[in-house]
C-alpha cells in the first residue's frame, strides 16, 4: 500500500511559527509604538505653537528657517518611503533580490538625510540653548532624526537577514513591521516641516 508522505516534514520551514497580520503580537506592538511615538511629536508640536502664540517677540526669532536644503531633503526621505514601499511588495511577490536592493536604497537615502541634516544644523544661526525656540526647534528635529537613526539600525538588520535568506513571501512580519516605521517616520516628518519651516511664513 502506498504512504502519502506530507510536505510539511518534507518541508519543515513551511510549518507556521508564529501569527500574522492582525493576529500576531509584533503587528499589535508596532501599531501601539506608532501610537505613543505620534502622541510624543503631538505634544511637542503643540509646545511649539503654545509658546509661539504666547511669545512677545518675533517668532522664529531670527525668522523661518531656510528652506535651501530642507525642502530637497525631504524629497529624499519621501524617496525612501517610496524604495521601502518598493521592496516589502517585491518580497509579497517573492523577488527576493528587489527586497535587497530596497532595503539598501533605503538605508543610503536615509543615511543622506541625516547628513543633510547635520550640514543644515552647522549653518543655523541659532543653537539648542539661543532661548525657548531654538531649544524646541532641536528638541523637535533632533527627536525626528533619532527616529531616523533607530530606523536605519533596523533596516540595516533586515538587509543582512535578507542576504541571509531569512524572509519569503510567506514569512516576513519583521519587513512589514519596519515598513510601517519607515512610513510613519516621513510621515511625522511632513509634519515638522509644515509647523516648523511653512507655517512661519504664513503668519
Amino acid at each position: 500500500m502506498a504512504t502519502a508522505v506530507r510536505t510539511d516534514v518534507v518541508h519543515p520551514e513551511r510549518l507556521p511559527v508564529d501569527a500574522t497580520g492582525h493576529r500576531s503580537l509584533g503587528w499589535w506592538g508596532i501599531v501601539l509604538l506608532i501610537s505613543t511615538e505620534a502622541a510624543l511629536f503631538a505634544y511637542l508640536l503643540f509646545s511649539y505653537f503654545y509658546l509661539g502664540s504666547v511669545s512677545t517677540t518675533t517668532w522664529p526669532p531670527d525668522g523661518p528657517p531656510d528652506l535651501k536644503l530642507v525642502l530637497p531633503n525631504t524629497a529624499v526621505l519621501l524617496a525612501s518611503s517610496g524604495t521601502m514601499w518598493w521592496a516589502e511588495r517585491g518580497l509579497r511577490e517573492g523577488r527576493l533580490g528587489r527586497l535587497r536592493l530596497g532595503l539598501l536604497l533605503t538605508l543610503v537615502l536615509g543615511a543622506v538625510f541625516l547628513a543633510v541634516q547635520g550640514v543644515e544644523y552647522s549653518q543655523l544661526p541659532f543653537g539648542p540653548q539661543s532661548g525657548a525656540y531654538g531649544s524646541l526647534f532641536y528638541t523637535i528635529t533632533g527627536f525626528h532624526g533619532a527616529h531616523v537613526f533607530v530606523g536605519l539600525v533596523v533596516i540595516a538588520v533586515l538587509l543582512v537577514r535578507a542576504l541571509l535568506g531569512h524572509f519569503t513571501r510567506e514569512r516576513h512580519l519583521a519587513v512589514t513591521n519596519a515598513s510601517w516605521y519607515w512610513h510613519f517616520v516621513d510621515v511625522v516628518w511632513l509634519f515638522v516641516l509644515t509647523s516648523l519651516y511653512l507655517t512661519p511664513r504664513f503668519t
